[in-house]
């Protein structure tokens, strides 16, 4: 163990017994090399009681800690059915109340980053900051030409506290995969890594514009989701310049009450938007704690959220995804065999489990969750009997799907605040069979071929060759690795298509039956055509490639 985290482990300690939370430190398993050291500190000998309440001396213990502490404290504080009331009523200041760097700071960091003077990029400029959060802080500004924006400005030095903090979370996943097989079935270094990723991505404001240009793009003639314009001529990697949002901070539920605001309509409108950034644009705001999100209620009967903060955007490969959606479907449809068969297919359990004991696993823990609103439901408590049923199995916690898990907890913690009857349930079902439909629909699927046709093409062509020589190479098992190599060069000399006039001619005319065969397909599912043309078109653009095959064949 390095002695730079072995000093930044005892800085944690210290810090929790300063702030009166020794029997944090005693419960912590993952300190046991280090339990003779810390019974022989001198701080343990002489704590003194601690002013506040608990929940109070656990913020600031955090606060101490640095970002990486204030973002986990972030990431539980919507999570009121599983912490004490005073804890998430403290850990919800973590969201806009950590202490602010000077204001001057902050103008000099502007000043230098984009070459110019305060005054002549900004007619003014608030020295106190809108918001001061764990990883930058926000201040007002007014553009020349009238625009009110916010200035977000990375704290300094940020880079290499991270980075030591991430070395001792590093430290304490490995001690954890070590001795625990409970945290080996979590896979806690892989954890750590992508929380690595996601939150050295947020020290580059560069990053976090495009983001916002992004998801305003995929939102843009929606009405239920605004994001703010980015001026990319005064963004650099630690400064950004963005439109200012004037709107009721989401955790502020007395003053949208006072509105006279639409609560089920702002909820509904919530689950939508998480399903459609998931699994319409597979491009989510993965950070949707309240202190990030703002409502626009103009118009009561029908508000509308503001996004802030796009420094963790979350995307899932396809394959997972499709996975996700069908397992949603899946449990919507009580369909729990179905569930169990894509946690194998997918690879999140052991090929070798019993489809079966994990079907009624799955079963008695989602049955009881229908039918009922989701103020009776718990799904952080759900998830947790989920992962201890799962145990037999060998079931594991997806890296990939970390940002999902934690976006799905905020959503819950936001629905819960606004409107506690919501069934989630029901109001994502729609969404996700009307986004299964158009993605099974022929016109999709063909879509799909078509871009990657080439790559289609490619291995057809190859793919007698190929078959020939591998059958020849299994006659011969004895032949030298140099025979092999000469096969090989020869199959790919010998490769259909070659660059030839001959060659160019028949890449052409498979290009040529390829459009007649996507042509037709689209043809086939159009109510405007005639019902012949679809088949004819598919039927000719198979004979076309079948016969450009065989004579290169």
């Amino acid at each position: 163990m390095k002695l730079r985290v072995i000093r930044r482990l005892i800085q944690i300690e210290r810090a929790l017994v300063r702030h009166g939370l020794a029997d944090f430190v005693r419960e912590t398993h993952l300190y046991r090399p280090l339990r003779f050291l810390f019974a022989a500190s001198p701080w343990t000998w002489f704590q003194r009681d601690s002013e506040g309440s608990r929940g109070a001396r656990l913020r600031l213990a955090l606060e101490e800690l640095g970002p990486v502490f204030v973002k986990f404290g972030q990431a539980i504080s919507t999570r009121r059915d599983l912490l004490p009331p005073d804890i998430a009523d403290e850990l919800v200041k973590l969201q806009d109340a950590v202490p602010p760097f000077p204001g001057e700071q902050a103008r000099r960091i502007v000043a230098d980053s984009l070459g110019k003077p305060i005054h002549e990029l900004f007619a003014e400029f608030d020295n106190e900051p809108l918001a001061a959060a764990s990883i930058a802080q926000v201040h007002a500004a007014r553009l020349h030409d009238g625009s009110d924006v916010i200035v977000k400005v990375l704290r300094p030095g940020m880079r290499e506290v991270i980075t030591r903090d991430i070395e001792v979370l590093k430290t304490l996943a490995g001690l954890a995969d070590r001795w625990s097989t409970e945290g080996r079935r979590l896979r806690p270094v892989e954890v750590v890594e992508e929380y690595e990723k996601t939150i050295l991505d947020e020290l580059d404001l560069m990053r976090e514009a495009a983001n916002a240009t992004q998801l305003k793009r995929n939102f843009a003639g929606n009405p239920m989701l605004h994001v703010p314009a980015v001026n990319f001529d005064l963004c650099r990697a630690d400064v950004m310049v963005m439109e200012r949002i004037r709107g009721v901070p989401m955790g502020d539920i007395a003053r949208l009450r006072e509105l006279g605001t639409d609560f089920r309509k702002l909820s509904e409108n919530g689950v939508a938007i998480f399903f459609t950034q998931v699994f319409r644009h597979n491009f989510f705001h993965a950070d949707m704690h309240p202190g990030n999100i703002f409502v626009l209620a103009d118009d009561p009967a029908n508000p509308r959220y503001a996004a802030v903060d796009f420094g963790i955007m979350g995307t899932l490969d396809p394959r997972d995804r499709a996975y996700l959606a069908e397992n949603f479907l899946a449990v919507f449809n009580r369909d729990y065999r179905r569930v169990a068969v894509l946690h194998v297919e997918s690879g999140w359990v052991p090929h070798d489990v019993r489809v079966d004991e994990m079907e009624s696993a799955i079963r008695t823990i989602c049955e009881p969750i229908f039918e009922k609103p989701l103020k009776d439901i718990s799904f952080g408590v759900v998830l947790l009997r989920l992962f201890e049923s799962l145990r037999r199995f060998d079931g594991r916690i997806q890296p990939q799907l970390i940002l999902l898990q934690k976006t799905l907890f905020n959503i819950e913690g936001l629905g819960r605040q606004l409107y506690p009857d919501l069934d989630i349930w029901k109001t994502a079902a729609p969404i996700l069979e009307a986004w299964a439909r158009e993605t099974r629909h022929p016109v999709a699927v063909a879509k799909r071929l078509w871009q990657r046709m080439p790559e289609v093409l490619e291995v057809v062509e190859h793919l007698p060759t190929a078959l020939r020589y591998a059958a020849q190479a299994a006659s011969q098992p004895n032949a030298s690795p140099d025979a092999r190599a000469s096969a090989a060069a020869a199959a790919h000399r010998e490769t259909p298509g070659g660059t030839g006039r001959g060659g160019q001619r028949s890449r052409d005319g498979r290009i040529a039956a390829s459009i007649l065969l996507l042509a037709g397909v689209i043809a086939w599912d159009s109510v405007r055509l005639p019902d012949a043309i679809g088949p004819v078109l598919c039927v000719a653009g198979l004979c076309g490639l079948l016969v450009s095959f065989l004579r290169r064949s």
